[in-house]
């Protein structure tokens, strides 16, 4: 069976009932997948309603199952607890892109048909094939997207690819998306200049990333300097400008001995919203889905739904409120493990940042700490306090999944060993395990990986 044929299969399902629960997870990915299905739903004239949560556990789903809805539709979570669904006899359809674990027979899931959903199809991508089946939905795509480059899907490549790349063409022939290549710093469309170097985090420059002086400073010696009273945003600049900004970041990021400094981090594929208004954080992919980042991570899911689904009004507003609150945040936890530094064992590095970073945010601030960590050929493993025990998050990168990384089948076993529980992709993944558990978690990990990866 194809994968589109599948993806009909859920769909006529999913058209069988008058009304469904959509549950989803608390990312960009899964912000725009169950945004995508919310509006499929509405166009087909089902009611529906939406629930977001951390982490798909056996208590939510004993919850799910008393609550008697007529359908659930599980979109970027739920491949990890198949038998689970399948045992409580709830009536599911499921769109996912992480490991399945067991088996179900309305469940669409790259990985089932050879297709890696780390780099090839997000969650966003497997809602929007079920939502195309549904009825004609391809201005969706666009969203898809969105939640495709919330996931870094294209940061392996530098652009998409695989089932994204389908996507991402669809999207075009329905004039919803553009892409074309350009600096991968965050902000281009809505920050003045200096704060696109003041607040890059994705690669941390030394001497620039938190500091506004040193940001201005390098400008200036460029010759690129504020307009009257008012800087200009990287949009308004001129190619020659732009020219000179980037020679200068790669000839910094080279002397200063950036740990894994490529150009390609710098300059990659963006992807424009066309229906959006230039200059808004939500004509950038990038920005978009950093945007509904800000607003699910710190408890506020519907606001970033409401924009998802069109409102560019209160909650656009209240929306960009928490992204500058976010991003204030990811460089306050960033400074932390500077300074505070990482412990490395044999197979990996850690840290445990306790209450100083947000459980739901502490999985970026691992991923982007790799930009000065000095040991990348080790896995970083991150820990935050949450609610009854630990928060675990994990990244890798392309090296080592060549030689064998599989960060969510290790985490997943080594938090079953400890009574927690957990699972994700090969180059990123999440548990939740007891705060006394945390010393036998480690050694644990620390041996799969070893195994893994030697």
């Amino acid at each position: 069976m194809t994968l589109i044929k599948k993806a009909k299969e859920c769909a006529n399902r999913i058209k069988e009932h008058s009304s469904a629960l959509v549950v989803s997870h608390i990312d960009a990915d899964g912000l725009t997948s169950a945004a995508i299905m919310g509006k499929a739903l509405e166009r087909a004239g089902i009611q529906y309603k939406i629930n977001f949560v951390k982490q798909l556990d056996q208590q939510i789903l004993n919850e799910i199952a008393n609550q008697g809805h007529q359908l659930v539709i599980f979109t970027d979570l739920g491949s990890g607890m198949l038998e689970s669904i399948k045992s409580l006899k709830i009536n599911a359809v499921i769109a996912d892109h992480h490991q399945p674990h067991g088996t179900y027979e309305f469940h669409l899931n790259p990985h089932l048909f050879g297709i890696n959903g780390g780099i090839e199809a997000s969650g966003a991508g497997m809602a929007y094939f079920i939502a195309k089946e549904m009825g004609d939905n391809g201005d969706l795509a666009a969203l898809a997207i969105v939640g495709a480059v919330g996931d870094l899907q294209h940061s392996k490549h530098g652009q998409l690819v695989g089932l994204n790349r389908t996507i991402l063409e669809e999207g075009m022939k329905n004039k919803v998306l553009h892409f074309g290549k350009d600096l991968m710093l965050f902000g281009r469309q809505t920050r003045p200049v200096f704060k696109l170097l003041q607040y890059s985090t994705d690669i941390y420059f030394p001497g620039l990333t938190g500091s506004e002086e040193a940001s201005i400073e390098f400008l200036g010696r460029l010759g690129i300097r504020q307009q009257g009273e008012k800087w200009r945003r990287w949009i308004d600049l001129e190619p020659s400008e732009k020219q000179k900004i980037v020679s200068a970041l790669i000839q910094l990021g080279l002397s200063s001995g950036i740990p894994g400094f490529k150009v390609e981090r710098l300059l990659g594929e963006v992807y424009t919203l066309l229906c959006e208004r230039e200059g808004t954080e939500v004509r950038d992919a990038s920005e978009f889905s950093t945007l509904l980042n800000s607003t699910a991570r710190y408890d506020h899911a519907d606001i970033g739904l409401a924009v998802c689904m069109g409102d560019r009004g209160k909650s656009y507003d209240e929306a960009c409120v928490l992204l500058s609150e976010h991003r204030k945040n990811l460089v306050e936890g960033l400074n932390f493990v500077k300074e505070k530094g990482v412990i490395q064992l044999q197979n990996l590095q850690y840290f445990d940042s306790g209450d100083k970073i947000r459980e739901t945010i502490v999985g970026i601030v691992a991923g982007m700490s790799a930009s000065f960590v000095n040991n990348r050929q080790l896995p970083i493993i991150a820990f935050a306090d949450s609610n009854g025990g630990v928060k675990v998050s994990s990244r890798g990168n392309q090296d080592l999944l060549r030689k064998g990384l599989n960060l969510g089948a290790a985490i997943s076993e080594a938090a079953k060993a400890v009574g927690g529980t957990g699972g994700g992709h090969d180059i990123a993944a999440g548990a939740f395990i007891p705060r006394e558990a945390m010393g036998e978690f480690l050694k644990i990990l620390d041996l799969k990986i070893g195994i893994q990866i030697k």
